[in-house]
């Protein structure tokens, strides 16, 4: 066993589960490109954690029952109406 994170013959495993072929160069750069990316996740290691809750707080209103537009008010500055409704583009 190596003492790379990501073996070249993972990566080929990986390509063949994705039905993608890889030339042996190419093997050799996502084994390399692989390695770069798990030390870069291990940085996040070094991250200190923090102690503090985020404050949350619910910002949604109250869902109740209000007044709205009457019918001739909605479609007041509708550019095309017909029959009291809007009247939007053909589509096909």
């Amino acid at each position: 066993m190596s003492d790379q994170p990501v073996s070249p013959e993972e990566v080929r495993h990986v390509a063949d589960l994705a039905r993608i072929d890889l030339a042996d160069e190419e093997v050799e750069e996502f084994t390399e490109q692989f390695v770069e990316i798990l030390e870069a996740f291990e940085t996040l290691d070094e991250v200190p954690e923090t102690e503090s809750e985020a404050d949350l707080e619910n910002v949604l209103r109250a869902d109740e029952v209000r007044e709205s537009l009457d019918q001739e008010e909605a479609l007041r500055n509708a550019p095309h109406t017909e029959d009291g409704y809007f009247k939007g583009p053909r589509v096909s």
